[in-house]
């Protein structure tokens, strides 16, 4: 009897998923893997929005293309973005998704500091499956500072807890301007 609860404990323990106070994503690229915690708590809509893309399939076959670095600094000490979606890989998708409500760092209280992840957007209410990483603090996306003109910043929702590594390998892949020469493969994004 007692060898039947430990195989059935063993089971059990094995299947079960981690628990997180926050869901967790990863973002399988072709530089490594990325695993996010998304903070619901804070920026419902936001993360409601992304996770219906992410359970969609929105984002296999995607790719990482547009990077925003620092010249003259090292890989290791650079500073900057990565943003990635379904721009490049599938722009007509793009078009057809709505944007989602604008979740402002004031209204959030988060703050676009190291590995961060936000929604990029043009004007208010227009983001949706785009999305970019912060590499190193970044507070200027934040509410109040003026980078599109209207003083609202960017909505970001979550922290990169496990490779910022990757993150850093894949801003100092090769570019022209702001975007990558070699297409930064996504695979997919999944829920932990």
């Amino acid at each position: 009897m007692n060898n039947f609860f430990y195989a059935v404990l063993v089971i059990f323990l094995c299947s079960c998923h981690a628990k997180y106070d926050n869901p967790h994503i990863v973002i399988h690229s072709n530089y490594g893997d990325i695993e996010v915690a998304l903070f619901s708590k804070q920026a419902p809509k936001t993360v409601a929005a992304f996770l219906s893309y992410v359970d969609s399939g929105f984002y296999d076959n995607s790719s990482f293309y547009r990077v925003l670095l620092t010249e003259g600094l090292t890989d290791n000490d650079n500073v900057g973005i990565i943003q990635g979606g379904i721009w490049q890989t599938n722009p007509q998708r793009l078009l057809t998704i709505p944007g989602i409500a604008h979740e402002s760092t004031k209204q959030t209280g988060l703050s676009h500091t190291d590995g961060t992840i936000s929604l990029a957007r043009t004007t208010i209410g227009t983001a949706n499956t785009e999305f970019f990483i912060c590499i190193g603090d970044q507070t200027q996306f934040d509410y109040g500072n003026n980078m599109l003109g209207d003083g609202q910043g960017f909505a970001a929702f979550g922290r990169v807890i496990k490779g910022m590594s990757i993150v850093r390998k894949i801003q100092s892949q090769p570019s022209s301007g702001e975007n990558f020469t070699g297409k930064i493969l996504i695979s997919s994004i999944e829920r932990l």
